[in-house]
């Protein structure tokens, strides 16, 4: 009871020198708004960073070809350039593996009636639809036997579909690749960012083999870009990628000490740094925000040493009517608390007015979520405690004689 009376005793203090008051809370409204609006934008972020990385698989494993032997080292040694179609086939037997899945790309000249465009074309075996987790929409995917056959039909993305074959059933219809007529079986479903460059409603896919006989031609017919695997689950994905390494190292008949001449990228390892990434820059604002928040703490310690000074005579009266020292304590320390949880109530209102504001005119989904405003209410106590605490301490060891004479 004696606190809530302390408490009403602060808001009518507040009441009688409001401008004063509201003054002193600017600089803690401000703080307190940019720590929440920050803490919201580095969620936002991590969930956002999260999201993609998500999409693009966080089990998955790409092998390039490279490493730290050069092709013109390989071509001295004999040996024929890495990847094979072979080795995608020897790593999706691999036991922490649930499948690989070679692949080729170009960017080709695409055509149908009067349409035309340059695109990427990505050749593909049907394995790279079930680990990439590809759906069709429309149609069907093509077959190991189109595979076999080097078979010109296509798979195609939903804005290749609208772009060449609008208004109209794609299915069944010619897409022309560098002049060469392939058939389009299926059209994809979803859209997204991919890993092998563009978005998911893009892409324009072949058989593998249908590439690499009217497109991508080279001296190595069994050569390919890169090979797509994935792991049977993350907690693994560290020894899928050694099983990986061993088993190529041993098809390539490279030697101990001798470099690889592939790359692996292991996406749980982008994972990782992604969420390290988001997580420091969250941070960084956060203590952006709280160095704003520092600034209005000082100003109610100035505003507060003023009051005791102003307010030395009625320290003295409530002394001698038999008010202790800790009373006085509780009583400016609790003024300064109610300021700033005041203040920080504001501030949570207009940066949830900010991130509705961005959310509403930004391609970008801001939300303050409950963790920022407990955050900022402890903030906020904190800062009325640390900042009020010298003036309330200072107002408890004035004698109240020396109070009652103070003019």
């Amino acid at each position: 009871m004696k606190l809530l009376q302390v408490i009403v005793e602060a808001f009518r203090s507040m009441a009688a020198n409001r401008l004063r008051t509201a003054l002193t809370m600017l600089g803690i409204v401000i703080g307190i708004a940019s720590v929440v609006l920050m803490l919201a934008l580095g969620d936002t972020m991590q969930r956002f960073i999260a999201k993609e990385l998500q999409a693009l698989g966080t089990n998955m494993v790409y092998v390039f070809p490279g490493g730290d032997r050069t092709q013109a080292e390989r071509m001295r040694s004999g040996a024929a350039p890495s990847l094979t179609l072979a080795d995608a086939e020897a790593l999706g037997r691999l036991p922490n593996l649930s499948g690989a899945a070679p692949a080729l790309q170009g960017s080709f000249k695409l055509a149908a009636g009067n349409e035309t465009s340059s695109s990427l074309v990505f050749g593909v075996t049907p394995a790279m639809f079930k680990i990439r987790n590809w759906k069709i929409d429309q149609g069907s995917m093509f077959t190991d036997d189109d595979v076999r056959a080097a078979s010109r039909t296509v798979v195609i993305g939903q804005k290749v579909a609208d772009q060449f074959f609008y208004r109209l059933d794609p299915l069944g219809r010619y897409l022309r690749i560098e002049n060469v007529a392939f058939q389009v079986v299926g059209v994809l479903q979803g859209e997204g960012r991919q890993i092998d460059g563009g978005d998911l409603s893009e892409m324009v896919l072949v058989p593998i083999t249908a590439a690499r006989a009217y497109m991508v031609r080279g001296p190595f017919p069994d050569n390919v870009h890169y090979i797509a695997a994935q792991g049977r689950s993350e907690a693994l994905m560290n020894d899928a990628v050694e099983d990986m390494k061993e088993a190529l190292r041993d098809r390539h008949r490279i030697k101990l000490d001798d470099p690889d001449d592939f790359r692996v990228q292991n996406m749980a390892t982008f994972a990782a740094t992604g969420a390290k990434i988001s997580t420091g820059i969250a941070l960084l604002l956060g203590v952006i925000g709280g160095i704003s928040l520092l600034v209005g703490g000082i100003g109610i310690m100035n505003i507060m040493l003023v009051s005791v000074t102003e307010r030395t005579r009625e320290i003295g009266i409530r002394m001698a009517i038999g008010a202790k020292p800790r009373d006085i304590l509780l009583q400016f320390l609790v003024e300064a608390v109610v300021i700033c949880l005041a203040g920080a109530a504001v501030g949570i209102a207009i940066a949830a007015a900010g991130a509705a504001a961005v959310t509403a005119f930004a391609d970008f989904e801001v939300a303050v979520g409950l963790k920022a405003v407990i955050v900022a209410c402890a903030f906020a106590s904190a800062v009325g405690v640390f900042f009020g605490f010298y003036p309330a301490r200072r107002a408890s060891r004035l004698l109240p004689v020396d109070c009652l004479r103070h003019e």
